[in-house]
């Protein structure tokens, strides 16, 4: 049997149909919600952890692409577990470029905010630290929410090596975006920024923070001390 589909097997075999419907509505597959229409197992994150971790030496391209490709929640989030597996694991610099190249031919697949935040930090971040970033900026540019979220979580990578310049870039762009999902990736990260290098982030949200959703911002300062972060809220910075 190929390996994909004894993936597909495995997480059958951990589903659990009465947890379909919470996730269901935890992920917006309703009517005109972001997650439209997307197919639920009913499997924890944490059992699809396992299966990435028992099945990732085995599965080869074809079976990450086959499951990417799948209209299963679960299988594309498994398959994005695996594939960041493999490239944590890549020695060679020709085999991360394969998997970021199939990465990138898939996100059609990468089209929920957990895919996105479970793959690309770990594979889009890490492979392009120390490489040019025009493909986050262009990401961040483009329209395409999913995209758009890719471009912002990346930098989370960026952030654990002390580097904040793109992560302030990209929140900037960002900033009036229309759609919660990125008032909170932006705000997610700028927060993170923050518990590194604390001066950084509060320079950057002193000179925007009268003006972005007040969603980015409540999860930005959301770690900083009570009289700070009230001073923020109330507009006396």
């Amino acid at each position: 049997m190929a390996i994909a589909a004894q993936i597909e097997r495995a997480i059958q075999q951990a589903s659990c149909p009465e947890k379909v419907p919470v996730l269901q509505r935890y992920f917006k597959t309703g009517k005109g919600q972001y997650g439209e229409g997307d197919v639920f197992a009913g499997v924890s994150v944490p059992a699809q952890r396992q299966i990435a971790k028992g099945f990732h030496k085995e599965a080869a391209a074809t079976d990450i692409q086959k499951l990417l490709q799948s209209p299963v929640h679960e299988h594309r989030l498994t398959a994005l577990l695996l594939l960041v597996l493999q490239f944590q694991k890549a020695k060679k610099e020709k085999n991360k470029e394969e998997l970021v190249s199939l990465y990138l031919a898939n996100l059609e697949g990468v089209n929920n905010w957990d895919l996105v935040d479970s793959s690309a930090p770990y594979i889009l971040g890490a492979y392009l630290f120390n490489k040019p970033k025009t493909l986050l900026y262009e990401f961040a540019t483009s329209g395409h929410l999913w995209k758009q979220r890719i471009a912002i979580v990346a930098t989370y990578y960026f952030i654990k090596k002390e580097q904040y310049e793109d992560t302030l870039a990209i929140a900037k762009l960002l900033l009036h975006h229309p759609h919660d999902l990125i008032h909170k990736a932006t705000g997610w990260m700028l927060r993170k920024v923050g518990n590194r290098n604390k001066e950084t982030a509060v320079e950057f949200l002193a000179m925007h923070y009268q003006t972005m959703p007040r969603t980015a911002l409540r999860y930005a300062i959301e770690k900083l001390e009570p009289q700070l972060r009230l001073q923020f809220l109330k507009g006396l910075v």
